[in-house]
């Protein structure tokens, strides 16, 4: 526990004792905040006393006197009080710190198994186009959150489902078969996302010119679009698909596998795996036998015309379509049928699903359906809820290739961190594969720090030039601050030694507060489903561990205690900052 939890709790348990009326227990109804002391009056935490000045009616200083002899006299590690104006500010005594610093350090690496596991969905591409920024920013999340669960103590599996079969899959199999002219990606060069990507925006553009023919001839704009030759050759194939057409599926096998290769390269440079994979061409017709027993059990209810819908009405929502007439599933079919699957051959205690604030509607009507067909798991389902990623000029559109394609962005940050690390010169002493590593784990780094210090509710603007910046609060500028402290323990030939008595500083005990406060934040992070908690603590843990290293000499301290426990406080930010990167998915270099 950090020292501030460490108050906190005695604050409340000394309320409780000391302050009583009529058998009224205060702290259910006033909850006094203990807060880290930024004034200049001596004291290393103050506590605001007003909140109980009402409920007590004694002045301000009373309550704060009250409280300030109770802490002398309960407690073994304040030193003295100060009491100004209401306020409470206390000396904790220098060996607290010291004995938290060393608690720290010792249980850095433990893990108490939370005996539970979880099961994190994230990526779930369709096979009709590479991955793009948004698709980043997904793979990021669901990525980030599965090692900070992890820490936390939880067993995470991570998996995906990969949409590999529908009509924008036909689109792009048709358009290939047009034009393509047996083009693949050995013969092309090109990625096998890209070229089927590629096809896919060629359907789109076939399409358009078509529907504007019909409508110079005299069609109206909708019956133009369904009635395209280019559309009805898509939904055929689609159709053909389903029936087991050999042709069609020998195609559709040969595009995916161009996909998933493509797929797999782009995964292993932004540093993100999975411990299942399943595809929606072999669970789009799970649902349907749960559609059939909500039928019988009266949850479900079907038209004249055959299709099955489910009443939400009681849950503030409205009806949902979960069959249709001519006994075709829709998405909502194939997610029941899923999440029923997973629950069934995983001994899982939750599901995340990581997916855009756009289906926010969708996951709320599957979780209802779920609940109302009698599976007491479904509330433990959760919809990882994250905002889109624009860029300024607005959002991207696959089908007409007007997005931010993941590799080339990947690419475009390794090449930043190139220019800006040889502007700088710092690399010079490098062998050139050290220097290809620092200028990769530094650009996909700054890519990652910027996507993930954002709170995931909300929508964001990516902008690479801040991203790569050296100073701020940026992945590179925490990259740097880790590699400055490995050149530091590496020049003071750094051992860990046993610690005794030290004074610390007002810069030392505000770092050994922050590193302290590690695990709360992981945990905060895990209930939260964060990772910004964790990345903008690595920031504020940087920020202080520069203002130490400004105010207190280490390499030139003469004395050996002093500059022994500055290497060690120095070793464990470096560990903390190691750790909370790589919950994020970074990398770190020891020179930069």
């Amino acid at each position: 526990m950090n020292i501030k939890d460490i108050i906190q709790d005695k604050l409340k348990e000394i309320i409780a004792t000391v302050f009583q009326i009529d058998g009224l227990n205060i702290t259910d109804t006033v909850t006094l905040e203990v807060q880290q002391n930024k004034t200049d009056f001596e004291g290393d935490f103050t506590i605001v006393t007003f909140p109980l000045v009402k409920v007590l009616k004694q002045s301000p200083d009373y309550i704060a006197m009250e409280l300030g002899d109770a802490f002398m006299t309960q407690t073994d590690f304040v030193e003295s009080y100060h009491v100004v104006k209401g306020f409470l500010n206390l000396k904790i005594k220098n060996k607290f710190f010291l004995n938290n610093f060393q608690h720290t350090k010792e249980n850095f690496d433990e893990i108490k198994s939370r005996n539970e596991t979880v099961m994190v969905e994230f990526s779930s591409p369709n096979t009709n186009k590479p991955l793009h920024l948004g698709h980043i920013r997904n793979n990021l999340l669901g990525y980030s959150v599965s090692q900070i669960l992890k820490q936390d103590g939880y067993d995470v599996i991570k998996t995906q489902i990969i949409n590999d079969r529908g009509i924008h899959i036909c689109k792009s199999m048709l358009a290939w078969q047009k034009s393509g002219a047996g083009e693949t990606p050995e013969n092309t060069g090109l990625k096998g996302d890209k070229l089927v990507g590629n096809y896919y925006v060629a359907f789109d553009q076939n399409y358009k010119k078509q529907i504007a023919e019909l409508v110079a001839e005299g069609t109206d704009e909708n019956t133009a679009k369904k009635q395209a030759p280019v559309m009805l050759e898509a939904q055929k194939m689609l159709l053909d698909w389903e029936k087991g057409n050999e042709t069609v599926r020998t195609l559709w096998s040969a595009m995916n596998s161009w996909v998933y290769a493509g797929f797999a390269e782009t995964y292993k440079r932004l540093g993100v795996d999975f411990d299942q994979i399943q595809y929606e061409s072999n669970t789009y017709l799970l649902g349907k036998d749960l559609i059939q027993h909500g039928l019988i059990t009266g949850v479900l209810y079907q038209k004249e015309d055959g299709s099955v819908w489910c009443d939400l009405a009681d849950e503030g929502l409205d009806h949902k379509l979960l069959l249709r007439g001519d006994g075709t599933s829709v998405y909502m079919t194939q997610d029941l049928g899923t999440a029923v699957q997973r629950f069934q051959e995983n001994d899982i205690q939750k599901l995340i699903y990581t997916v855009g604030n756009e289906q926010d509607y969708h996951f709320d009507v599957l979780f209802k359906i779920l609940k109302k067909l009698g599976y007491d798991w479904a509330k433990n389902l959760y919809h990882l809820s994250y905002g889109m990623v624009e860029l300024p000029e607005g959002k991207m559109k696959s089908r007409e290739g007007t997005v931010v394609d993941a590799d080339d962005l990947m690419q475009e940050m390794y090449i930043t961190a190139k220019e800006k690390a040889q502007e700088l010169g710092k690399l010079e002493n490098l062998s050139d594969e050290e220097k290809e590593k620092s200028y990769e784990t530094v650009g996909i780094g700054a890519l990652k720090y910027f996507m993930l210090k954002v709170d995931p509710k909300k929508k964001m603007l990516f902008n690479p030039a801040e991203s790569i910046d050296f100073a701020g609060n940026t992945g590179p500028f925490i990259q740097y601050t880790y590699a400055r402290i490995q050149s530091l323990l590496a020049k003071a030939n750094y051992q860990p030694t046993a610690l005794s008595d030290y004074e610390l500083t007002a810069s030392e005990k505000d770092l050994v507060m922050h590193l302290s406060n590690f695990k709360e934040t992981v945990t905060r992070a895990a209930e939260t489903l964060s990772p910004a908690l964790v990345a903008n603590y690595i920031y504020d843990v940087v920020k202080s561990y520069n203002s130490f290293y400004q105010n207190n000499p280490i390499l030139s301290q003469e004395d050996e205690n002093t500059k022994n426990f500055r290497l060690e406080l120095s070793d464990l930010t470096g560990k903390t900052i190691k750790k909370g990167l790589e919950l994020l998915g970074i990398g770190t270099v020891n020179r930069m």
